[in-house]
């Protein structure tokens, strides 16, 4: 049997806004509020999809390994930017300069073992593969880190006195901490172990769902889907792991007294 792709017309894919107005219309008879929020995220998420699309069109077109670096880059900034718009405001420019570098490193070595030893991608800068692999390990990565540090942040705030004690009993930093980092980096990376639970049973993964659409193989499309999640799982266990231990050295001053 041959597998055609449908192409969703314009029309129909004007339809599948009506569950915008749903949302809509039920947080406006329950007066939740945030329709504008609402609104912004569909006109955003569209227009931005939009222009991926043209400049991927064209990327996929010229396959250039600056094009494919470049791409990564612009996705690694906007992740850190949006990691920042998703934390807490008053966290210190050094927190700051964590996140980022904790982002740039665990998503850079992630990524790179996984197109070059895991798919064994040639030549390693192929866009229609770097790209798409990349931006979903750069995503999950995002939300891993963010979670830890909102995590990291309350545990802190929820539990001052307490390690305060155990400063004054004379507990070393990191001693003190310890059960709050390992806190922060469980529920940081427990959203990853949940998906992965409940894959294949409950639902069907986007890249799996994807490539089945395309006219993959499930057989095939299982290969791809079981290989990304693992890689998934070791860029937001490495970029919350670099986060976490070095994110709650922030919270102490240069004489080891907590510093919040």
């Amino acid at each position: 049997m041959e597998n055609d792709i449908i192409n969703i017309k314009l029309l129909q894919l004007v339809f599948a806004y009506i569950f915008v107005l749903i949302l809509l219309f039920i947080v406006k008879q329950k007066e939740i509020g945030h329709k504008g929020e609402i609104l912004l995220a569909s006109v955003r998420m569209t227009i931005q999809l939009v222009a991926v699309g043209f400049i991927l069109e064209y990327v996929f077109a010229n396959q250039n390994p600056y094009y494919s670096i470049l791409i990564l880059l612009i996705m690694e900034i906007f992740a850190i930017y949006n990691i920042y718009g998703r934390v807490d405001s008053e966290i210190s420019k050094k927190m700051k300069g964590i996140i980022a570098g904790s982002m740039f490193l665990g998503t850079s070595i992630s990524i790179f073992f996984f197109v070059l030893i895991v798919v064994g991608l040639d030549p390693w800068f192929r866009a229609d593969y770097f790209i798409p692999l990349s931006g979903m390990l750069i995503g999950n990565s995002m939300t891993g880190i963010s979670l830890g540090v909102n995590h990291l942040i309350d545990g802190f705030k929820d539990n001052k006195a307490l390690i305060e004690n155990y400063l004054m009993l004379g507990a070393e930093p990191e001693t003190a901490v310890k059960e709050i980092s390992n806190r922060a980096f469980y529920n940081a990376v427990l959203p990853t172990i949940n998906s992965m639970m409940g894959m294949g049973i409950v639902f069907l993964p986007g890249m799996m769902t994807g490539q089945i659409l395309a006219g993959a193989s499930p057989v095939i499309a299982i290969k791809y889907q079981i290989a990304i999640m693992m890689g998934i799982l070791g860029s937001v266990t490495l970029t919350v792991f670099f986060m976490v231990n070095r994110g709650a050295r922030t919270f102490f001053n240069s004489r080891k007294q907590l510093n919040i």
